[in-house]
């Protein structure tokens, strides 16, 4: 990792261990925001879906979207959440797969993993989710272990998502699909804007244009690629940030749009994927090596 990408990871771990900080007081920061919240983050969760989590958990929420919503989550499967906060989806996700199966939460900032094993000892009975250190370039997990990733405005944040992309293909099963909620562009982000680290925190320098996010997501594997649109914010919803003095040379005054939306980002893992491992097996054994999957001989 270069050490401009450094930089920008540890701006990012600045800036939602301070999150976590205060969602413990009960005012966490939003995603596209600054210290004193903004409307982005809010109304994504229903009632019905927060009325058991802890408020510490519900209010660290900093996403764009609901992707436990769209995730078509089953009885049984294993489920990933890269970036997953104060555990709010990680908690939504355990209930859905049931007490068969297991909710992975990913997260490299130790204030939010501390928080989310509180909310989950606080949420009570939840004892089919499992928080992990470390980062979403190099996830750790095995490969071929989980039925679903989601995440809820986090890929945006990494400054390499090529990596980002292929640990997901890898540690998903074959014919495992993403499920996830990202802040996305309609033009390729100003290179001033991508310079700022203010705003690589605040989910806008770091949000690749809708073809790029299909290219990465190609070359990484995947399959059935789709990004659905759901709303697209203005330099207004900026200002409620506390942003609307950066971002406003993307847009003009009031409720013009950006050409930033929040989406949701679908693709599978080829079934095909675990075919072609197969293969490579047999021809190691043929050839009198002894090379796992992907592995080259």
């Amino acid at each position: 990792m270069t050490t401009e990408q450094q930089t920008i990871k540890e701006e990012v771990r600045r800036r939602y261990s301070r999150a976590a900080q205060k969602a413990q007081e009960k005012s966490a920061q939003g995603c596209c925001g600054d210290d004193s919240g903004d409307a982005i983050t809010s109304r994504l969760y229903t009632t019905d879906e927060i009325r058991e989590l802890p408020q510490e958990a519900v209010v660290a929420s900093l996403g764009c979207g609901n992707p436990v919503a769209v995730a078509d989550l089953h009885e049984g499967e294993t489920v990933l959440d890269l970036g997953s906060g104060g555990g709010i989806d990680v908690l939504l996700s355990a209930r859905r797969v049931g007490p068969t199966g297991r909710a992975y939460g990913l997260d490299m900032t130790d204030e939010m993993l501390d928080l989310a094993r509180e909310n989950a000892r606080r949420a009570g009975g939840v004892t089919n989710a499992v928080f992990l250190k470390g980062e979403m370039e190099g996830m750790p997990l095995p490969g071929n272990e989980v039925d679903v990733i989601i995440s809820n405005c986090v890929v945006n944040l990494s400054p390499d998502k090529d990596a980002v992309l292929r640990e997901a293909y890898r540690v998903l099963k074959p014919g495992g699909r993403l499920a996830i909620s990202d802040i996305v562009s309609r033009g390729t982000i100003p290179a001033a804007i991508q310079k700022n680290l203010e705003l690589w925190a605040g989910c806008i320098a770091g949000a690749l244009s809708e073809d790029d996010y299909r290219s990465k997501l190609a070359a990484a594997g995947f399959e059935g690629i789709d990004i659905e649109p759901f709303r697209e914010y203005t330099v207004a919803d900026a200002e409620s940030g506390g942003l609307g003095d950066i971002v406003r040379p993307l847009g003009k005054e009031g409720a013009a749009g950006l050409g930033i939306f929040s989406a949701v980002v679908r693709a599978t893992k080829p079934v095909a994927a675990a075919k072609a491992a197969e293969r490579i097996d047999v021809v190691s054994v043929s050839s009198g090596q002894a090379c796992g999957p992907g592995e080259c001989c």
